[in-house]
């Protein structure tokens, strides 16, 4: 039985001038199209650390200015693309307040500690630590939800990929010149990762709700005036020269705009923690253009353990069945 068939006809068939319209949904997409849009999304991701670390060598903005930064661009691009259709977004907002402003807050917030850690510990501590605790901690929650194990084919994806990310982060752990503090940088990326698991879980929550664009928009708005305080106490400038303007548009649009989209879409159609799991291609895509760009070591186990995270994220798409 459908929930429209158990109400009155005359319910289903008009509406209350008094009582605002909820945001009619974007339809849904098929479990493996959405693990290729949140993969699609973590590559994208995965150019985050480098580019904040070029940013931070050529300009004086500390992580959480290059964050409102990025934030703040992404916000205005979005913004400008649903401009036409307000309407619906205030209507989200009228109707998911909590969850909308707890999925902005939560980016800004995670968003924030990962850069301290990008500057802290290096690329690709912050990354593999940050994204490989989010996997535990999100299927921890839901099997503590359902009371039961996850599947076998869902854990062993969860012990692959883990058994990767500890592979590199031994190898690229290392004190030195891009990890000045890797304590901190650690501790960071521990922080990051408990809010990237939670913001998960909530905006898994809110993509089956509100809009996919709707969602994007409201998030980064919501992220930007976060961190924006903190930013402005710390100082921020405009960098002068065009490369690490470019950059910061990289950040804004692409891994922003482009990537959320493609995240939130993706959540629609799959649990909360395959998608923690399909993301762990985004500290794979962050240790080779650290590699390539940084110039971080790359050695024997930093390749086993990205032919590991790879197997992760392929099984997990194959299990998905559609």
């Amino acid at each position: 039985m459908t929930r429209s068939s158990s109400l009155p006809s005359s319910t289903s068939t008009s509406t209350s001038p008094s009582t605002p319209r909820r945001p009619r949904p974007a339809p849904s997409v098929g479990a493996r199209r959405g693990l290729l849009y949140v993969t699609g999304a973590a590559v994208l991701w995965g150019t985050t650390g480098v580019a904040v670390q070029l940013v931070r060598e050529s300009t004086t903005l500390t992580p959480t200015g290059i964050g409102f930064y990025r934030l703040a661009i992404g916000a205005l691009v979005l913004v400008a693309l649903v401009a036409h259709r307000l309407g619906p977004v205030l209507a989200a907002l009228r109707s998911q307040p909590v969850a909308l402003v707890g999925v902005g807050v939560g980016l800004g917030g995670y968003q924030a500690l990962y850069f301290l850690a990008v500057a802290a510990g290096g690329v690709g501590v912050a990354t593999v630590v940050s994204l490989g605790l989010a996997p535990v901690l999100i299927f921890g929650w839901e099997s503590l939800r359902a009371r039961r194990l996850p599947g076998r084919t869902m854990l062993g994806a969860l012990v692959t990929g883990v058994a990767g990310l500890v592979l590199i982060t031994v190898s690229v752990g290392e004190p030195g010149a891009t990890a000045p503090r890797p304590l901190l940088g650690l501790l960071a990326a521990f922080g990051s990762g408990v809010g990237y698991a939670a913001s998960t879980v909530l905006s898994r929550h809110a993509a089956r709700r509100v809009a996919t664009m709707t969602l994007t928009t409201v998030s980064a708005v919501v992220g930007a005036l976060t961190l924006a305080p903190v930013a402005l106490a710390e100082g921020i400038g405009v960098p002068a020269r065009l490369a690490p303007i470019g950059l910061l548009v990289h950040l804004g649009v692409v891994t922003t705009a482009v990537a959320y989209a493609l995240f939130y879409a993706g959540l629609r159609a799959v649990t909360g923690s395959a998608a923690a799991l399909a993301t762990l291609a985004e500290p794979l895509t962050a240790v080779l253009l650290a590699v390539w760009l940084v110039g971080e070591s790359l050695s024997v186990p930093v390749v086993v353990g990205g032919v590991l995270l790879l197997g992760a994220v392929s099984v997990v798409q194959l299990a998905s069945g559609k």
